[in-house]
């Protein structure tokens, strides 16, 4: 057995807004998968406490020889999440990223990891990618990035894939009915990225880059949407500011 051990990935802090630049939508990109854990955790507040807590409902809800899915996987947090929180050798764990780059980078952090259960790694569409027998799936700051009018067949998708018992969990961007409230939320989030050294330039840039991309929905829109979808309990476990993540149950 070789004794080569896999080099640690370099993670490199999120200066990709910090100078003037011309507007163009926001990409996955390789210049985005090197500096990724740096702007998600400086740019999405309790995103340091949703995934350590993605492994605590992991290991609460996920069956014996099923399947679990990280739709969106991209660099793998989520993924490693629910890796350590699967007890079972006989299920099967799958990330799912449409980004080459993301992908790509994910492996590192993968063969990094210290869990002996597989994980597969998949470059697809996750509208389109094999979902079966699964009891635990994430969507993590997922589908706010799938066009509104396909999110629904998602959902769908996943709750027909979900077994009696079986759990998705989504984290998102929300936005709020009253205007008061949308601007209140919003302004704190902004005052969380500039206490995590963001400045007002690279606030308005990385705003203007992503508002056509990311397009956030009401609680009470994802609330419905998971319930025709098929799952039959659908219940907020964390919220700060305008990100929410819902775990939603599909009943035994």
């Amino acid at each position: 057995m070789s004794s080569k051990k896999t080099a640690p990935v370099k993670q490199m802090t999120d200066r990709l807004f910090a100078t003037e630049r011309n507007p163009e939508d926001f990409r996955f990109d390789a210049s985005v998968a090197r500096v990724f854990p740096d702007m998600i955790r400086r740019s999405v507040p309790g995103y340091t406490t949703i995934i350590p807590m993605i492994e605590v409902i992991t290991e609460q809800y996920v069956q014996p020889g099923s399947h679990c899915y990280d739709l969106g996987c991209s660099l793998g947090a989520s993924t490693l999440a629910m890796r350590h929180g699967i007890p079972y050798p006989d299920c099967t764990l799958v990330g799912v990223d449409n980004s080459s780059a993301m992908i790509e980078r994910c492996k590192h952090y993968v063969a990094l990891d210290d869990h002996e259960l597989p994980v597969t790694l998949r470059c697809e569409d996750l509208l389109t990618t094999e979902l079966s027998q699964a009891s635990v799936t994430t969507l993590n700051f997922t589908l706010q990035f799938v066009p509104p009018e396909q999110r629904s067949d998602l959902l769908k998708r996943i709750a027909d894939a979900t077994l009696p018992g079986g759990v998705l969990i989504l984290s998102e961007k929300i936005r709020f009915d009253s205007d008061s409230e949308q601007d209140t939320q919003t302004r704190l989030h902004h005052e969380f990225k500039r206490a995590n050294g963001y400045s007002d330039l690279e606030i308005s840039q990385k705003r203007a880059a992503i508002e056509k991309v990311l397009i956030p929905e009401t609680l009470a829109a994802h609330q419905e949407r998971l319930t025709c979808a098929g799952f039959n309990q659908v219940l907020v476990w964390y919220q700060c500011f305008n990100f929410v993540s819902i775990l939603a149950i599909k009943s035994h």
